[in-house]
């Protein structure tokens, strides 16, 4: 049975994501999650990161994972999703207007004042991170925005893996002088609409417990709180 989704960066980490289903027991859950902790002990490296819902907190502590942190996760359907009225541009990296090191640079200056408590992981392997993810045409999915024609911030639309309509963002922020002026809503509602031509029907997004403008901007976008889970880790050695 497929109860997690795993994103396994074979030199540096697996990510593990808890698929919650309707009738299936804890036992389950907690059977699948042994057999993958014993496939990475044997042949992943680094760390192991888990999304899993809170009431296994006390069996992962005993599994020797840490908590992290909480997040909620948003959900919206883009099938009626309207056009942004907005003045802000956007490009791909693809388009070949920017090169890979400054988008890099600049997934930086977004990040930086970040209200996620998760680990932040080196930029180079951020990047490594997102072309092995989003595999060969990965520059296609690597926006960034211009307001006035300055930066204004990127986002990093993607169809979920192992799905076919599940829209996500890999990444999205705004750089640190716009922030609270409303730009971040409008390139989240232009991000959605990204999505749409990715053919996703509906989008996914989650954020830090404590992240409450990321929280804010999923609101006035009209996302619904879906589901809580908590954030865990465990590392080798």
């Amino acid at each position: 049975m497929n109860l997690f989704n795993i994103i396994k960066n074979k030199k540096e980490y697996w990510l593990v994501d808890q698929i919650k289903k309707e009738d299936v027991s804890e036992q389950s859950y907690l059977h699948e999650l042994t057999d993958i902790l014993k496939e990475w002990n044997h042949l992943g490296f680094g760390y192991l990161s888990l999304l899993m819902d809170e009431e296994y907190e006390g069996w992962l502590l005993d599994k020797k994972f840490s908590k992290i942190s909480s997040i909620v996760e948003y959900t919206r359907d883009l099938k009626n999703l309207q056009e942004a009225n907005s003045r802000l541009a956007w490009h791909s990296l693809a388009e070949g207007l920017l090169d890979d090191q400054k988008y890099a640079e600049l997934y930086e200056l977004c990040r930086s004042g970040s209200a996620n408590k998760n680990t932040k992981q080196p930029i180079a392997q951020v990047m490594d991170s997102i072309a092995s993810e989003l595999g060969g045409e990965w520059r296609r999915h690597c926006y960034y925005f211009l307001k006035d024609g300055a930066i204004a911030g990127i986002s990093i639309p993607h169809i979920e893996m192992g799905t076919k309509e599940e829209g996500r963002l890999f990444y999205f922020a705004i750089v640190p002088e716009l922030r609270g002026q409303g730009v971040g809503a409008q390139i989240h509602r232009i991000s959605m609409i990204l999505l749409k031509d990715f053919q996703a029907t509906y989008y996914v997004g989650s954020t830090d417990v404590s992240n409450t403008n990321m929280i804010k901007i999923f609101a006035k976008n009209g996302c619904e709180l879906k589901d809580r889970k908590g954030i865990y880790k465990v590392a080798k050695g």
